[in-house]
Parts: C-alpha cells; sequence; structure tokens
C-alpha cells in the first residue's frame, strides 16, 4: 500500500513538472499585492537637506541633477512616524519644461515590510496633478516586485506616495 501511495505521489510531482519545469524554483509569492501610502519629504535648503544639487546643467535648469536621500512618513508632518528612505536621484530630464527622471530606492525601516525595498524609476511631469511612476524591482519581501506609484505633490517639499506592486513576482 505504502509504495502505492509513494509512486501516485511521484506520478503527481512528474505530472506538475511534465507541465511547468520550472515551478518548483519560482520563490511563493508572499501576497497577491501590496498597497503603501506614504509622504516623502525633499528637503532642498535650511541646515539639513535631504535633497543637494550635484550636477547643474548648463542650459538653464536642463540637465540639473539631485540626489536624494528623503525621509519617507506616515503624515504629511516631519514629526510623523517614520516608514523608511527614498534614496536615489532625480534630473530635469526636458529642455522646455520642468520634468524629471527619477530613480530611486525606496527603503522601508519599520511595519511589515521593514528591511525590504523597492525600485521606483519614472518620469516626473510636475505640470501633472497625478504621476504614474514605475516600480521595477525591489528586495526582501519585494524581490522581482512589479507594480506602480501615483505620485503626488502636497507642497514644494512633500510628495505624496501611492505604491501598488505584486510582491515576490512568480514571473521569470
Amino acid at each position: 500500500m505504502a509504495c502505492c501511495k509513494l509512486s501516485s505521489m511521484l506520478l503527481a510531482i512528474l505530472a506538475v513538472l511534465a507541465a511547468d519545469p520550472l515551478a518548483m524554483m519560482r520563490p511563493a509569492a508572499a501576497a497577491t499585492s501590496a498597497h503603501l501610502h506614504f509622504y516623502m519629504h525633499d528637503v532642498t535648503g535650511g541646515p539639513s537637506p535631504t535633497a543637494v544639487m550635484v550636477i547643474n546643467g548648463p542650459r538653464g535648469s536642463f540637465g540639473n541633477t539631485m540626489v536624494i536621500d528623503d525621509k519617507l512618513t506616515e503624515g504629511t508632518s516631519q514629526s510623523s512616524a517614520t516608514v523608511g528612505r527614498a534614496q536615489g536621484y532625480y534630473m530635469v530630464a526636458s529642455v522646455a519644461n520642468l520634468e524629471f527622471m527619477v530613480n530611486m530606492n525606496v527603503v522601508l525601516t519599520s511595519g511589515p515590510y521593514a528591511g525590504s525595498s523597492l525600485t521606483v524609476l519614472g518620469r516626473d511631469d510636475v505640470s501633472v496633478p497625478v504621476r504614474e511612476l514605475s516600480v521595477v524591482g525591489g528586495t526582501g519581501q519585494f524581490r522581482m516586485a512589479r507594480g506602480y506609484v501615483l505620485w503626488k505633490t502636497v507642497t514644494p517639499e512633500i510628495l505624496d506616495l501611492e505604491i501598488f506592486v505584486n510582491p515576490r513576482s512568480t514571473m521569470l
């Protein structure tokens, strides 16, 4: 009887592998999706800036590049609970308008995703009320994540970020 059960189990495993040979190598999905919401404090002046210009473009603002290590909080106040950091850079990528190319890591330091990060890349046309940037990867619980960020300006130094992401994608 045990031999029959073992044979049946092996046959079932072989059938799964025949249908999808990479199924056992993929990481299991931690969740089907995640929705994160927080505020990014992009402080460009004062005694403790979190965004500094490292390249001053040769034609007006075109080419200006800012490196950031911005605080991410639960609310709009600087004293609101910190959930992480936005680290990376943005540059003015348009000759005619104020449009940025953004490349940053959203590093989470508290909450259920602490220790994980998301990589965000995209175009930020500040003349549009809501911009959409791409989530192109991540680490930890967000390894191989895909999704998007809805990005809104609250004040010149505060951005509202809503992130919709599929953690641990099973896509190869």
